[in-house]
């Protein structure tokens, strides 16, 4: 069966309630206090099969003071009545919840003149006249205008008829999209525990997924679903669904938060909005407080206009602009707010939100403004290249493909590729990274290398860490990790523990019949090494050529320190085979070794016994034990 989700719109004490009654069976006035007063304060549902169609109706308050409550409820409709008594005609709430509609962008409905029969032909007549001059050049233009009476049934088959052609034709709903809930009503059932109801935005919601309460951290687990009354297994886009969930309390969900899949929305507390003044609005002014309201919440922000020299928005007139919110929203790009003044609480107007969750600071300076113009003017792919762009080396979290730009998750990988075989962004793990920054700071690194090589001709190369720590500060891992594969691959670089030029040759100090002398006398000189001045007596080297080729063989390991002795590698393996060899020979015994026995064994004094000794507790050899030390 086709489905339809009707909302009802108009003055309060209109008859928008009976007339649901009427076409349902089901009083969308739930709560005692709304009986007792005759008029709606809460959002009432219910639903009813009218021809091949299943049709859930919104009905909403329409007393001035809860317009709030009204907004919770009409975001999600795909078809409105506009109600309208025929005894009072439009009155101050018919204007402001048309407005409404129009401002959110619904496009399809039908005018219901209700209590038809309160009021004569002639009054009748011009109560059309004024809704024909209300609706002129809206979305209700040309829409169907009856004359209904809940009380005598008159009309009423007519507007069934209309209701099941609308439901035949109802707007596309994002089914493949992520899963986004906004909640308006939330109470607990005993056996069940936590409910709530809302009209599925996009996505498809299955028994037992997992999903996110945002703002918050909870991660509830659907325990039931219920669509017009009868459990399902499944609920898809465009469905009012009432949805059992598991894992919080009752005290945890609120009206105004959003069901939705992991990591799909952005909580933001600032948001770039392209937005629309009413004719009937005062001028906005930079930095004027507004109430926002988007799905079933309300938060307060206040506006700054985008570009140095706009101070206000004229009355009809539009802007571009940066929402700071007061508390956090769960907004996407492409969704549509409404802005309601903060003193009086008039609806002025709406903004469609070009960037949820801006990165860049400041829209008042020109970069800001022209940032703004293209973000509004691009799609899907070319908004998330711009968002990618900016934010230069660090990019964007892929998940912000979603989240922020507003992709159906089943789209985000066909549309990454495509950016990036047009060149214009690269896959860093699970960042997105501009080609541009990229390909920049890899030349800043070869750079770097070469210049490393100049100034440090004895090393092997640049050491990694401080190629990242240089270049890569507050940028995610993969994204060097990218760059190196790059350059590796394009046998720039070699990747290393150092990091050296593709080919590069380190420049051997005297050439390598010096270097040779020097690791001679360091490898004769076993145990008890010379210093440099006994080196350069021994060899007829210079001192500063002695320490250039000493340094040379330390980088190459070939040499290694301990504390100011300087050793070579082979006396130290030597050493280390020595200690297995009387480990060996003392079987399963315990052997002690202590300084004057170790002086005694290799004939050494004890500036080089010590350092030898910590050197095998170091390497795990020996452990001290006293004064003295046991092999291990």
């Amino acid at each position: 069966m086709t489905r339809l989700v009707v909302g009802t719109a108009g003055h309060i004490d209109h008859g928008k309630s009976t007339l649901v009654h009427a076409l349902t069976g089901i009083d969308p006035d739930r709560l005692k206090e709304e009986k007792a007063r005759g008029i709606t304060i809460e959002l009432g549902f219910a639903h009813a099969t009218i021809g091949d169609a299943r049709i859930a109706f919104v009905d909403v308050p329409g007393h001035e003071r809860f317009v709030r409550t009204m907004l919770a409820g009409v975001g999600g409709v795909d078809f409105v009545m506009l109600i309208v008594a025929a005894d009072e005609s439009v009155m101050p709430q018919t204007r402001e919840h048309f407005d409404i509609c129009r401002l959110l962008g619904l496009h399809d409905g039908c005018v219901v003149i209700t209590k038809a029969d309160a009021a004569d032909a002639d009054t009748r007549a011009l109560v059309a006249l004024e809704i024909a001059d209300l609706v002129r050049g809206s979305f209700l233009e040309g829409k169907p205008v009856l004359e209904v009476s809940a009380r005598t049934g008159a009309g009423l088959d007519g507007l069934r008829d209309i209701l099941a052609a609308a439901a035949s034709h109802p707007r596309a709903r994002p089914e493949a999209g992520a899963v986004r809930l906004p909640i308006d009503r939330v109470f607990t059932m005993r056996g069940f525990g936590t409910v709530v109801t809302g009209t599925l935005v996009s996505g498809t919601v299955r028994l037992g997924d997992e999903l996110t309460l945002v703002p918050g951290t909870a991660t509830p687990k659907v325990r039931g679903l219920q669509v017009h009354g009868r459990a399902e297994e499944m609920a898809s886009a465009g469905q009012r669904t009432a949805i059992n969930l598991g894992g919080v309390e009752l005290a945890d969900v609120t009206r105004g938060q959003t069901l939705a899949s992991p990591r799909s929305l952005s909580v933001t507390r600032r948001v770039d909005v392209a937005l629309d003044l009413l004719a009937s609005a005062r001028p906005l002014k930079h930095g004027a407080r507004v109430r926002v309201h988007h799905g079933t919440a309300e938060v307060f922000g206040r506006v700054s206009l985008a570009g140095a020299d706009v101070a206000d928005v004229p009355s009809g007139g539009s802007a571009l602009a940066r929402l700071r919110l007061e508390s956090p929203a769960v907004l996407t790009r492409g969704d549509r707010v409404i802005l309601r003044a903060y003193s009086p609480p008039l609806t002025i107007g709406a903004a469609t939100v070009v960037d949820p969750a801006p990165t860049m600071p400041g829209v008042r300076s020109p970069a800001g403004l022209r940032r703004l113009e293209e973000l509004e003017q691009a799609d899907g792919p070319q908004a998330l290249a711009a968002m990618v762009r900016e934010r230069g080396l660090r990019g964007i979290p892929l998940d912000d493909a979603v989240a922020r730009v507003g992709l159906p998750p089943g789209q985000v990988d066909a549309v990454v590729q495509g950016l990036e075989r047009a060149g214009t962004l690269r896959r860093a793990g699970d960042q997105l990274v501009s080609t541009k920054a990229i390909d920049d700071v890899s030349a800043k690194l070869v750079t770097l290398v070469k210049e490393f090589h100049a100034l440090q001709p004895l090393s092997e190369g640049l050491p990694r860490e401080e190629a990242r720590a240089r270049l890569f500060a507050g940028v995610d891992g993969a994204v060097f990790e990218t760059v190196m594969r790059g350059l590796t691959a394009a046998r720039a670089l070699v990747d290393r523990e150092r990091l050296a030029l593709h080919g590069y040759r380190m420049a051997l100090p005297g050439g390598e019949v010096t270097v040779a002398a020097v690791e001679t006398a360091y490898r004769q000189g076993g145990l008890t090494p010379p210093d440099l001045a006994g080196i350069a007596a021994s060899t007829g080297l210079a001192a500063s050529v002695v320490e250039t080729a000493t340094t040379y063989l330390l980088r190459q390991k070939i040499l290694l320190k301990l504390d100011t002795l300087v050793l070579h590698k082979d006396a130290l393996d030597g050493l280390k085979r020595d200690m297995a060899a009387l480990k060996t020979g003392a079987g399963s015994g315990l052997v002690r070794l202590d300084v004057g026995t170790f002086k005694e064994q290799y004939g050494i004094t004890r500036k080089f016994a010590i350092p030898l000794l910590e050197y095998l507790d170091r390497e795990r050899v020996t452990r001290r034990m006293g004064d003295a030390r046991v092999l291990l």
